[in-house]
């Protein structure tokens, strides 16, 4: 069962959702040292990110630039301290190693866990948390 088979026609039911400072520097952070794949990015005024989406793995996660117009979600995320999310990964050693030779912040190495899996942890430019593994949940049909 891979992470599309819930029936949504190859789109995820669930997208994390994460507002930048900087959020041009956010994209090219998480395309060329984490290895997502833009699938779009709209600007706002001023230069800023109106909304962006990467993918990795069947996922999709949206960014937007703090200052800009986010509406009613830019205000309720403006006080918002740092997300962390799971990105599921084939090979956590390899994707490691891409983070640190594009200098990310390592807050755990790989590691294998008593689940089965194996996983880091990284921190982003703007203090969120972004964990990447093996581990797949199971979404039963």
């Amino acid at each position: 069962m891979g992470a599309m088979a819930d029936g949504r026609n190859g789109r995820p039911g669930l997208c994390p959702t994460l507002l930048y400072a900087d959020a041009k520097a956010a994209v090219r952070q998480l395309t060329e040292a984490l290895g997502f794949r833009e699938l779009a990015l709209y600007e706002g005024e001023n230069g800023t990110v109106a909304h962006a989406e990467l993918t990795q793995g069947g996922g999709v996660v949206m960014l937007g630039s703090k200052k800009g117009d986010g509406g009613v979600f830019a205000e309720a995320m403006r006080d918002a301290g740092p997300a962390g999310v799971y990105v599921v990964v084939e090979d956590t050693d390899a994707h490691h190693a891409r983070a640190v030779e594009h200098g990310v912040e390592i807050l755990l190495p790989p590691t294998d866990t008593d689940y089965g899996s194996r996983d880091y942890m990284a921190r982003d430019l703007e203090g969120n948390v972004w964990s990447f593994g093996t581990y797949a949940p199971a979404i039963p049909d």
